[in-house]
């Protein structure tokens, strides 16, 4: 039953990651027709929020949202995290098919590699008993990475205010949001209702603020640089916050955790590789070249 259980749960990652691409792909083709000048401004969202297309890539994003907080309650964090880059493989097929792009021996290589990778964490992966660090420290590490997020909102104008800058806020903002919708679930399932509304506000607080940025970083920058760092960094960053915020049986971990670590740097390598193919990209990035 419990390997049933994880093997739902991966499954479950897998469609809210194809959801959450697609749903980001339609939002961004409306995103890069708004005059460069709303970037970072509330504005940018509230005339994109008039836009049908745009709306239905955000009810696309947000069926994912179910499914990922089933995930994280069947199956480890540290492979339902990765596992939700798996999106980029529909984006490469989709990009093949409709865009007519080239699928050369780098992305084979990144489609190998990510398969192989999350193989590997299933394999390797602790047994799924998770316990919340305390109420402060938990705070502490969200807060402090919604805070690092919502900075190039707050820097907008400045000097700092620079189109990598709100890049990496994107994916730290997202990545704040996984953290979130895991706090949620977990307490949520305990039957904890103050708490996981607490963490139900931050994740909207950090997807909000990840959304504007994410928005912005497509009007700043070319696809192929803002794919790859954002999905990077807010499939990433959480894995190795994991430690501050959970407390995992890691001494069940297959093999002394090689296999997860493996599992780790294969999904890195390969998510940095797709999200840079064009066909990838173009579509992450709604169309545009």
């Amino acid at each position: 039953m419990h390997q049933a259980a994880f093997l739902l749960g991966l499954f479950a990652a897998v469609l809210a990651a194809v959801l959450f691409s697609v749903g980001v792909a339609l939002q961004a083709l409306d995103a890069r027709t708004e005059p460069s000048e709303e970037g970072l401004r509330v504005t940018l969202l509230t005339r994109l929020l008039r836009r049908r297309r745009w709306l239905a890539g955000g009810v696309i994003g947000l069926l994912g949202v179910p499914l990922q907080v089933f995930a994280f309650e069947q199956a480890p964090f540290v492979v339902v995290q990765p596992a939700l880059a798996l999106g980029l493989l529909v984006l490469l097929a989709l990009g093949a098919r409709t865009l007519g792009e080239h699928v050369g021996r780098a992305e084979w290589g990144g489609v190998l590699a990510m398969i192989v990778g999350v193989g590997l964490l299933a394999w390797g992966a602790p047994h799924h008993v998770e316990t919340h660090r305390s109420a402060a420290v938990l705070a502490l590490v969200l807060g402090g990475l919604v805070a690092l997020s919502l900075l190039p909102i707050a820097l907008r104008g400045g000097r700092w205010d620079t189109a990598l800058a709100v890049t990496i806020g994107s994916g730290l903002g997202y990545g704040a949001t996984n953290i979130a919708t895991k706090l949620f679930g977990d307490d949520a399932g305990g039957g904890h209702w103050v708490s996981a509304a607490v963490w139900a506000g931050v994740g909207l607080l950090a997807g909000a603020g990840a959304l504007l940025t994410e928005m912005t970083a497509f009007q700043r920058l070319a696809a192929t640089t803002v794919v790859p760092i954002a999905f990077a960094v807010q499939t990433f960053v959480p894995i190795a916050l994991e430690p501050l915020f959970l407390r995992e049986r890691w001494g069940s971990a297959a093999l002394a955790g090689l296999p997860l670590l493996a599992g780790l740097a294969l999904n890195l390598g390969a998510t940095v590789v797709l999200a840079r193919s064009r066909g990838v990209s173009t579509l992450a990035a709604g169309g545009a070249r």
